[in-house]
């Protein structure tokens, strides 16, 4: 065994840890080595999404030392920040197993450091949390959760003072911080539970009121209220919010998907919690097209993202991926300001480098600035937090279903969003049309664009090497021709350079260093490749156009793209 993990293990076997904790780390050196290998050959550091990772004993695990060590450095890091004032933090969790457990240990550590916990006394979606950051006057706060992962994951996420998740140099210099923890015996487990207050019904209606006050027509839904609308949690935490929120929309004819309704982090229903698999969002499909509603809502467990199923132009129920929704959610703002006289000459909207390019087609149209920033909210609340009292956010998105409405919250937010979206629905139906119907038009208007989506999937120390070795490939050696098409440019954020393959031309790339390859064609073509930051993945990104001249060809031109798509997927050998 490498002598690093040996002494992480041995410090865990003979260190002040639980008997229960070193009973487990024994049995796996007993009797599952490999197991064990992969629980100490690391510790966590946060990525896209903070810290997270498959719960179990270990320093790469998530377990109640590693949350307590880490909440001791971002404690260690807010005080020294603040010297001499009260720190003020936020905490709140999902559903999942362990979160109320880790949402305690946090508190209390947070406490016996002199800081002062606003604890939620139950679960609560991450864009409460987020809301409650500001509304509180806090300087910091933590949710507990692992999002959209498999059951076996939690987390935890770290907000700053403006309710966005960390970004440089705090995330950086709060892990400089956990590593300087010699031992447990460093953490401050308890002791200052007096700092602790709990919360819940007066930011729900805070929140709530927040929600309600981003409804663009609500004159529409009077007429639409009983547009019919399915919900599923997901056994997630946004059972906690959704159903309010749509009750204070106006919206009377609400429907849950009863199997799914419950919070339970064991996820009884599905393989993966997460509206973007169709699987997940089976059964609210079915119970929508047994009702015959008008659109389908699925939010995660920790409720930041969301995923809406509707008919397509024959009738038949699917899902929209979270281009699509993005799409409709964007130019729903942008037309809605434009035609209530709303829209000011320093809008601005946000999106990640690899969400659809459309929306940068349709914000010129609108005369709307449009920012890319790095995958992750936390740059679309740092981009809002740079330009603000100079141009005026109204919304953000990326592809991985994740909506932002105005600037109250400072991360993905699947209840103020699902609201809108049932509101985009209503105002659609009250014009004869469905939101399938409005999303074919904006292809006639913009082009038609399609996105896809590959994960590979590559577990462990070696699947981390695997990763690496695959960028680098394609970073020192990038391909000329893709499926027959010359690349024109190479966009290369690790290194901060663009480069036109065609003319030599180099030029500074100026969003953070982060590790993703862009490949855009001489057709306008554009493909992304990105090594997940929160699950062990490579993600490749693909994004093709094609005018669409008249609704009838809409099939057609959508057949052509699948095959353009699959062509590419075949010429990188990315099966």
């Amino acid at each position: 065994m490498d002598t690093t993990i040996e002494q992480r293990v041995n410090t865990w076997l003979q260190g002040d840890f639980d008997p229960e904790t070193k009973a487990a780390v024994k049995e796996l050196k007993d009797n599952h080595p490999e197991e064990l290998k992969e629980a100490f050959y690391q510790t966590l550091e946060f990525g896209t999404g903070g810290l997270r990772g498959i719960m179990g004993v270990g320093t790469n695990r998530i377990n109640q030392y590693t949350v307590g060590i880490a909440t001791q450095g971002y404690a260690n890091y807010l005080k020294d920040q603040l010297k001499g004032q009260e720190v003020r933090v936020a905490i709140a969790h999902d559903s999942r197993n362990n979160s109320r457990k880790f949402a305690e240990i946090t508190a209390n550590v947070f406490a016996a450091n002199g800081i002062k916990v606003f604890l939620f006394e139950q679960l609560r979606p991450t864009p409460e949390l987020s809301f409650a950051i500001r509304y509180l006057h806090c300087h910091g706060g933590v949710v507990c959760t692992a999002s959209h992962n498999p059951k076996e994951y939690n987390g935890y996420k770290a907000y700053w003072t403006d309710g966005g998740q960390l970004v440089p140099p705090h995330d950086k210099n709060v892990i400089n911080e956990v590593n300087q923890i010699a031992s447990i015996n460093d953490v401050k487990w308890g002791g200052g539970e007096s700092n602790i207050t709990l919360v819940g019904n007066e930011i729900d209606e805070a929140y709530i009121q927040m929600a309600q006050s981003l409804s663009v027509y609500p004159d529409v839904i009077a007429k639409q209220h009983d547009l019919s609308i399915v919900y599923t949690p997901i056994h997630g935490s946004g059972i906690t919010l959704m159903p309010q929120v749509l009750k204070r929309y106006g919206f009377t004819n609400v429907h849950i998907v009863a199997e799914q309704a419950e919070p339970n982090g064991n996820f009884p229903t599905v393989v993966y919690p997460n509206p973007e698999e169709s699987e997940a969002m089976s059964l609210g499909l079915k119970l929508a097209a047994s009702i015959n509603a008008d659109i389908l809502v699925g939010t995660d467990p920790d409720a930041d993202r969301v995923g809406i199923g509707v008919k397509d132009n024959k009738g038949k129920w699917v899902l929209m991926n979270g281009n699509q929704t993005a799409v409709l959610a964007f130019n729903y703002i942008m037309e809605a300001r434009k035609t209530k006289g709303l829209a000011a000459p320093n809008d601005m909207v946000v999106k990640t480098i690899v969400t659809s390019d459309m929306i940068d087609v349709l914000a010129s149209k609108y005369g709307v600035s449009c920012y890319n920033v790095l995958t992750g909210f936390k740059w679309i609340a740092e981009l809002i937090k740079e330009k603000e009292g100079k141009e005026h956010y109204i919304i953000g998105g990326e592809e991985s279903y994740g909506l932002m409405i105005g600037d109250k919250v400072r991360d993905k937010d699947a209840i103020s969003a699902a609201a809108i979206l049932c509101e985009m629905a209503a105002y659609e139906k009250n014009h004869g049309r469905t939101l399938y119907d409005k999303l074919i038009d904006l292809y006639k208007i913009c082009g038609y664009y399609k996105e896809s989506l590959i994960s590979l999937t590559k577990k462990g120390m070696h699947g981390q090497e695997e990763i690496a070795a695959m960028m680098e490939g394609f970073r020192s050696q990038p391909p000329t021709t893709i499926a027959g098409v010359p690349v024109k440019t190479l966009l290369d954020y690790q290194l901060q350079v663009g480069k036109n393959l065609e003319s030599e031309e180099i030029w500074p790339l100026t969003l953070p260093k982060s590790n993703v390859l862009q490949f855009v064609l001489v057709d306008g073509t554009k493909i992304s490749a990105r090594p997940s930051g929160t699950e062990p993945k490579i993600k490749f990104y693909f994004s093709v156009n094609a005018p669409l001249a008249d609704k009838a060809d809409f099939e057609k031109v959508g057949a052509e793209l699948d095959a353009k798509i699959k062509a590419i997927i075949e010429d990188m050998k990315l099966k």
